[in-house]
């Protein structure tokens, strides 16, 4: 049952807190959109949708904005995501949503994240280790019956870094083309969001007790076909150019602007996903029950990535 009280959507502008949003509500959550800028739109809401909607300043890294949205609003449960530059693994701002009243939280997490958070360790990749240190502060905080973590995989709005490349018609350049993603859709992430945020913890028992449900997008594909999808749609020509290490690494720290060490990281799983293909955790049961939880936890099934480039086909060409 969708919760009476109001709930914080953190991130209400970006690609999945306005999917969420967009779920919990039509979930008959109370929403409150949480926002730096109370000014900015929301994707997915026209004034007439939004009518009702409260809006509240609050900034995930500032800690006592937190506490006076949840005063303000008496919001019970939260949708929040990872802020990489806190220093504290977000344990201020976790302990400051706690404190304030927050009873419950959603967190967008990583595929990435092991089932065991005690596995983590300085060798784990830093996408990994940053939201699994988050979980393990939510759990530290909250228990573990007081959020649920949404893992999903390889995000298809990252395909949008190649759209400047892709509208010139010159030469696309990427790193390892043949590397293999799920390209999950952040509709498909929101809808399942939304619907474990309206819901509350009984999901939980629902998934076996386990406080995380994992998430991929239905059909595999390289970068590559990735790419010539796109334009297919947009009725682009591009040439694929593979780069090379040192070119992949600026690639990485310019569109994704990642410290340089980082940005190796970044190589080194690509590389290892285009060595092992499918074999990297995109197929088997582990991958089928993530594909299938979409419907299970959504209500719709997964959206393919060619379905997705065509819905948002004006974003590749603005």
């Amino acid at each position: 049952m969708a919760s009476k009280d109001p709930v914080l959507i953190f991130g209400p502008t970006g690609h999945v807190g306005s999917s969420t949003a967009r779920a919990a509500h039509e979930h008959g959550a109370n929403i409150v959109f949480a926002m730096r800028d109370t000014n900015k739109a929301v994707p997915g809401f026209s004034a007439d949708q939004e009518r009702g909607i409260e809006r509240v300043y609050a900034d995930l890294t500032k800690p006592d904005t937190l506490q006076e949205a949840v005063t303000k609003t008496g919001a019970k449960r939260a949708f929040m995501y990872l802020v990489f530059t806190a220093s504290d693994h977000m344990r201020s701002s976790i302990t400051a949503l706690k404190l304030a009243g927050i009873e419950f939280i959603v967190f967008l997490s990583s595929y990435t994240v092991p089932d065991d958070l005690n596995s983590l360790s300085k060798d784990t990749n830093f996408i990994a280790l940053a939201h699994g240190k988050v979980e393990t502060v939510l759990k530290e905080v909250y228990g573990p019956a007081g959020y649920v973590a949404v893992r999903p995989g390889g995000f298809a709005t990252n395909t949008l870094r190649w759209k400047d490349m892709i509208k010139t018609g010159g030469d696309i350049k990427t790193p390892y083309p043949e590397a293999l993603f799920d390209w999950i859709s952040d509709e498909d992430i929101g809808r399942v969001a939304g619907s474990v945020l309206a819901k509350g913890p009984e999901v939980i028992q629902e998934n076996g007790g386990r406080n995380w449900i994992l998430l991929f997008g239905p059909h595999p594909i390289s970068q590559a076909d990735a790419i010539e999808t796109i334009c297919k749609v947009t009725g682009r020509d591009a040439k694929i150019m593979p780069l090379d290490e040192e070119g992949s690494v600026e690639f990485y720290t310019t569109t994704s602007h990642l410290p340089e060490p980082l940005s190796r990281q970044m190589v080194g799983m690509l590389k290892k996903r285009a060595e092992l293909g499918k074999s990297d955790g995109l197929e088997g049961p582990k991958y089928e029950e993530a594909v299938a939880n979409i419907q299970k936890y959504g209500g719709k099934a997964p959206t393919g990535f060619k379905q997705w480039v065509e819905k948002n086909k004006d974003e590749f060409e603005a």
